[in-house]
């Protein structure tokens, strides 16, 4: 079952990375971070939402049969 994480992989709190991991792992997390930095432009409040997230998010824990 998929569950979504924070991506060890981050620049601000890896919420954008996990979230790319759960859409799709092998898409790149550039695009959903220019993405939300288009939406986030034009309605402020989704930064509240992306630090709630990370707050909220648990970290992705790595194995060695995920590697």
């Amino acid at each position: 079952m998929k569950r979504l994480t924070k991506s060890n992989e981050k620049v601000v709190a890896g919420v954008l990375g996990g979230i790319s991991n759960y859409i799709n792992p092998e898409l790149d997390p550039v695009f959903i971070r220019i993405a939300f930095a288009w939406i986030a432009f034009f309605h402020p409040a989704l930064v509240l939402v992306y630090f709630g997230l990370a707050l909220i998010l648990p970290k992705e824990n790595l194995t060695y049969s995920q590697q």
